[in-house]
């Protein structure tokens, strides 16, 4: 089974992610990994985790080349964070009653966005939600942290999704 391999420290929002032949910096929660995820720690979780679907933005980027499940994004489209709330880490429409992300965004982070399997089956409030793996946020040529997700820059994007398909897992380690 192909497995995008992450590492990363506690406290260290950057890690490195290797799939294959493949080695990229990656950029990681703003308190690095934990292996206790909670709901607004900041923290990129650690454990194995399958690819579910591909969200992207096709007013942005074509569609990209791989064998995930592929979602276009809308503008109404969400992702409930509210830990007590019966669709929380799952997709809702926006506007939408209880707390949730947009996934329409203004920055480029979720122009490529895939769906991690965590806290998903089952859910359990307060575990952590909206886990992605999305496009990078840079300042002055650095990756900056994450809210808990694994981030790339867009070539290493693509060329990893070009290899993933629905078998494909990250599992994400301490370094």
């Amino acid at each position: 089974m192909p497995e995008i391999v992450v590492t990363g420290s506690p406290g260290n929002p950057l890690g490195e992610l290797r799939f294959g032949e493949l080695r990229f910096p990656c950029a990681l929660g703003r308190t690095g990994v934990n292996p206790k995820k909670r709901e607004g720690d900041g923290a990129t979780p650690l454990g194995c985790f399958p690819l579910r679907e591909l969200r992207y933005r096709q007013d942005r980027l074509p569609v990209p080349g791989t064998k995930l499940p592929l979602i276009p994004i809308s503008p109404s489209d969400g992702w409930c964070d509210a830990p007590e709330d019966v669709f929380y880490n799952r997709p809702v429409r926006l506007p939408y009653p209880a707390s949730a992300e947009t996934m329409w965004r203004e920055d480029h982070l979720y122009d490529l966005v895939v769906v991690l399997g965590y806290n998903d089956d089952p859910v359990i409030p307060y575990a952590g939600s909206a886990v992605f793996f999305h496009l990078v946020r840079e300042g002055d040529g650095q990756l900056q942290a994450t809210e808990g997700c694994v981030a790339l820059r867009l070539d290493a994007m693509l060329q990893v999704l070009a290899l993933s398909g629905p078998a494909t897992r990250m599992r994400i380690e301490e370094a």
